[in-house]
């Protein structure tokens, strides 16, 4: 690669690496908020005082605000890089993660400072919105898109939609957060067709892939807690959302055999955000209910979140030591 201007003084390797920095590091915001919000439910549900959830948000805000800043530099210094990302038949479906990861940020924030909560929860909704329209568009259009392509990564800007209302219907926007929750309920249950499809008809997944399976939990767990906020008693539509996240996550269990053969890469991280959607929902039903069991189940799913948190932070953190991040694909 040419040398840079003597201004900026930025080795030829460390632009290399940029080059390769993916969007999908986007997930580790997903995963680091998602159980922010599972241990705030479980502090909730157990009459607990906010401290390990109000740890967890700092540690979250940290790490979010170095995936960022890393991207952005991408994004200013390597502008074709992130749009030969965005060409890319797999890694688009990532890009709502940025949107994702700020709305979340703006429902971890909420009992904290609902004022710049409504302000970043504006910001993300405005780029999940433009997101998933390009995204959709992008799939609609006449790119072509094969069979393999597709995977379970495809969920994500329709959780992104169904995502919403959690924060939004709080802070008065009601009639938006149906809008949303609308159009990721509808396309969830399109590219579940599509994605169950490619999964049972077509060859398995590639080994990157594998752990994306578990996003089959996301929308309906997800869904459930939007449903919540959305209308008084979940009812039994509710309950049907809840079960299926259960569902999902059974299915992705008689799977896990699959993982173990597998290399570690940043996809791993798409284990964390569904199972703390998982515990969130559950904890959520639970408080709706007076549920003691869902209340056990949402605690259960969030000692396996804080594992496979506790083993994504160590692997990545070893990956990035050896140097095994940010590669050529």
């Amino acid at each position: 690669m040419s040398s840079t201007t003597p201004d900026t003084q930025v080795p030829d390797g460390a632009l290399t690496r940029l080059e390769h920095y993916p969007v999908t590091f986007f997930a580790i915001g997903m995963g680091m908020l998602g159980l922010t919000l599972a241990l705030r439910g479980a502090e909730r549900a157990w009459g607990f005082p906010a401290t390990v959830s109000g740890f967890a948000l700092l540690v979250s805000c940290l790490l979010l605000a170095a995936v960022a800043v890393g991207y952005l530099a991408k994004a200013i210094r390597m502008p074709s890089a992130v749009v030969a990302e965005w060409n890319h038949p797999v890694k688009v479906a990532f890009f709502p993660a940025i949107s994702i990861s700020t709305i979340l940020l703006a429902t971890a924030l909420l009992p904290i400072s609902p004022v710049a909560a409504e302000a970043i929860w504006l910001i993300g909704v405005s780029v999940q919105g433009v997101l998933s329209l390009a995204v959709i568009g992008s799939w609609i259009s006449h790119r072509p898109f094969q069979t393999p392509h597709l995977s379970p990564a495809w969920f994500i800007p329709a959780v992104g939609n169904v995502l919403v209302p959690i924060a939004g219907v709080e802070l008065g926007y009601t009639d938006l957060s149906w809008l949303f929750f609308s159009a990721g309920l509808l396309f969830w249950l399109v590219l579940l067709t599509l994605v169950m499809n490619r999964l049972v008809f077509h060859d398995p997944l590639p080994g990157r892939l594998v752990p994306t399976l578990t996003i089959l939990i996301a929308p309906p767990a997800v869904a459930y807690v939007a449903w919540s906020h959305l209308v008084p008693d979940p009812g039994p539509f509710g309950q049907i959302l809840l079960s299926l996240g259960y569902v999902f996550f059974l299915i992705v269990v008689t799977q896990a055999q699959r993982f173990r053969s597998i290399p570690f890469a940043l996809s791993w991280w798409a284990l964390s955000f569904p199972v703390a959607a998982l515990s969130i929902a559950s904890f959520v039903h639970a408080q709706e209910t007076g549920s003691a069991t869902y209340r056990g189940l949402g605690t259960l799913v969030l000692a396996l979140l804080i594992a496979i948190i506790a083993l994504l932070l160590v692997r990545t953190g070893k990956a990035i030591l050896r140097r095994e991040i940010c590669l050529p694909e």
